[in-house]
This record gives C-alpha cells, sequence and structure tokens, in this order.
C-alpha cells in the first residue's frame, strides 16, 4: 500500500479489518459490530457469499461516498477474517465463524497462487497482480504466521499450512542483506526454470510495507517452528538500530544502503522483532522513541497537516499494545488477551 496518495477522507479495507483487531483487544463487541456491519455494507457491497471487500472507499470528485478502487487488498481479507475467528470463539458468534469462512473460501479461489517450482503463495489482491501469465507479485507484509496457523485449523484442506511454511523460505530467497523487501516478484523462464525477481514497481526497496515483517516475526510464538528461521532471516535491521539508534525509512535490500529517519510508527512496529531478538538496549530506546513522538504527535495538530498519520498510529496500538501484554499470539495461532480470565 502507498498510504500517502490516499484522499483526506478515504477508508482502507486493511485501516477496517485493523480496527476491528483493535476492538477485540479492547474487549468491545459493540464496536466490533459497528465496525463490520459497516464493512460489509459498503466495502463488501453487501455479498460476502462472492465478493472480496474494496480496497478504497471515500468521497469522489463530484462529492459523492462511494468505492473508489474496487480491488481487493489480500491482507486486508486475512485481518477480516482472523478477527470474524476469534471474535466468534470469544464471544460466542457463530455468525462471524460463518462470515470468516465466507471469506477464506473466497481468498482461496481468488487470491492463492501455486508459484511454479516453488508452491502455494498469497497473492496481494484479486485482480492487477499478475499482468502476463509467467510473473506474479508477492507482498512479504502480507503474511503474519499466526493468522495462517488459526486458517491452517479452521480449513486443514486449504492451502494455510503451506503457504505457512513458504513463507520463511521466501523470506530467506529475497533478503540476502537480512532486510525484508516491500514487494518482491517471482517469474517463470522460458527455460522452465523459475525464481524470485526484483519487483518492477517496487524495486528493491524495504520501507512502509515491509515493516510489517520485522513486526510479526517478533509477534511469532517463540514455541512455533518457523519463528526461529524468519528472525534468522531478517538481521539487518537490528545491526542498523545498533549502529544509529534510529530505524532508517528505507533500504536497499540487496545492497543494505539505507535513507532517511522511520517515523515513530517503525520503532513501535520493531518492538516485538527486537524483544524476539533479545536486544535490550535497543527495545528500550525504540520504545522511548515511541512514546514520546506519539505522545507529542496527540498534544501538537501543527505536525501533521490534514489528518492524523493512520499508519503510525496503526503500528503503535500493535506495537506498545504488544508490548503491554494487552494480547499475545499463541502457537496454534489463537490470541489470548489481557482481560480473558482463563487460557481458551
Amino acid at each position: 500500500m502507498i498510504y500517502s496518495f490516499a484522499p483526506k477522507s478515504d477508508s482502507v479495507s486493511e485501516g477496517q479489518s485493523y480496527a476491528m483487531f483493535f476492538a477485540l483487544v479492547a474487549n468491545d463487541p459493540d464496536s466490533f459490530e459497528m465496525i463490520w456491519r459497516w464493512t460489509v455494507n459498503n466495502l463488501f457491497a453487501g455479498d460476502l457469499d462472492t465478493n472480496l471487500p474494496a480496497w478504497l472507499w471515500g468521497k469522489s470528485d463530484t462529492g459523492e461516498w462511494k468505492v473508489l478502487d474496487p480491488h481487493s487488498a489480500s491482507d486486508a481479507d486475512l485481518w477480516f477474517a482472523y478477527t470474524l475467528l476469534e471474535a466468534g470463539r470469544l464471544w460466542s458468534r457463530a455468525d462471524y465463524i460463518i462470515d470468516a469462512n465466507k471469506i477464506l473460501a473466497t481468498v482461496e479461489k481468488h487470491e492463492i497462487a501455486d508459484l511454479p517450482g516453488f508452491g502455494k503463495m498469497l497473492l496481494p489482491g484479486k485482480v492487477s497482480f499478475t499482468p502476463p501469465e509467467d510473473l506474479w507479485r508477492i507482498n512479504p507484509s502480507y503474511l503474519p504466521i499466526p493468522l495462517l496457523r488459526l486458517f491452517t485449523t479452521q480449513r486443514p484442506e486449504g492451502p494455510w499450512d503451506e503457504i505457512a511454511r513458504n513463507t520463511p523460505r521466501m523470506l530467506a530467497e529475497v533478503s540476502p542483506k537480512g532486510f525484508a523487501p516491500d514487494w518482491v516478484s517471482y517469474q517463470q523462464f522460458p527455460d522452465g526454470k523459475s525464481r524470485f525477481v526484483k519487483d518492477e514497481i517496487g524495486g528493491d526497496t524495504s520501507s512502509y510495507d515491509a515493516i510489517r515483517v520485522y513486526l510479526w516475526a517478533g509477534m511469532t510464538p517463540k514455541t512455533d517452528p518457523l519463528a526461529s528461521p524468519m528472525l534468522k532471516t531478517l538481521p539487518g535491521m537490528l545491526k542498523v538500530l545498533k549502529e544509529t539508534g534510529i530505524p532508517p525509512e528505507k533500504v536497499n535490500v540487496m545492497t543494505g544502503q539505507t535513507s532517511g529517519n522511520g517515523p515513530f510508527g517503525y520503532s513501535a512496529a520493531l518492538l516485538p522483532y527486537l524483544s524476539a531478538m533479545g536486544a535490550r538496549q535497543q527495545l528500550e530506546t525504540q520504545e522511548h522513541r515511541a512514546r514520546v513522538m506519539l505522545a507529542a504527535m496527540q498534544i501538537d495538530k501543527t505536525l501533521y497537516e490534514e489528518r492524523p498519520p493512520y499508519y503510525d498510529y496503526a503500528l503503535s496500538l500493535f506495537g506498545l499494545g504488544w508490548m503491554e501484554n494487552r494480547y499475545q499470539f499463541m502457537k496454534n495461532g489463537q490470541v489470548k488477551f489481557n482481560w480473558e480470565k482463563s487460557c481458551s
């Protein structure tokens, strides 16, 4: 996603799915229900049986509130399904579980590719991500292992276990300097050979998308056999933080060259990763940076021109909420909240 170019009064499917997760973290079923019903009516066009949610909704040039981009974004699709499954389990809402399985069935039909010589992988959306038949685009930040684990339990005949096992394999092949890329492509060549290649649009950049790879990797329980391989693949960010103390805004994944300073959301997103890496000093530094800059942003409204920085706030809720033990993912993919009396 490219967040800075979205119109001022937009709503993206990813943001709606994150809001539902945070409502679950807050044990707020009323807000969860309100967000979900709006999403069904507006992004799914009222049809969960055949539709995936539109990515972008907002005010058109004519002043009409409507879907501005009908394409789906599979990261949101997975988070919708995940939060519905967990809300259904925790709040005894069988209808949420039914809705989640409808979404997953449509994802399995339209957003999964069997990459030749590699295996099954999640595509970024239903359309526009496989221009020629021999090239597939992948976004590594769309693949949190805990979500894939829960889907495997819920739909054992589906592709989710294979996708989970393929995720650290992919990261190992596309992160030569220890940094995850925003986007990567997989290509089959005329001689029949196939491999991951530089994405024509995303290039070799690691930035606003890829920061979530570290977030999800750090949140993956240590008891999950996929946690260690992912962390071993991603030492680059810790190395930079030891040298500079500030996460870079952008990194060239092929050379390791960094540029710019990442916003406070980056620091928050890296907290679970730094905890999992046992980097106590860097963990304390980034948590302090995230909290101080977040507080300043909330007090001084002149720090942003049009609206609060949604993405930084979302990353902060994920990272700081995890640090405060408001939620933790378990090996089976379920999430444990601090408002639960006992482990489900």
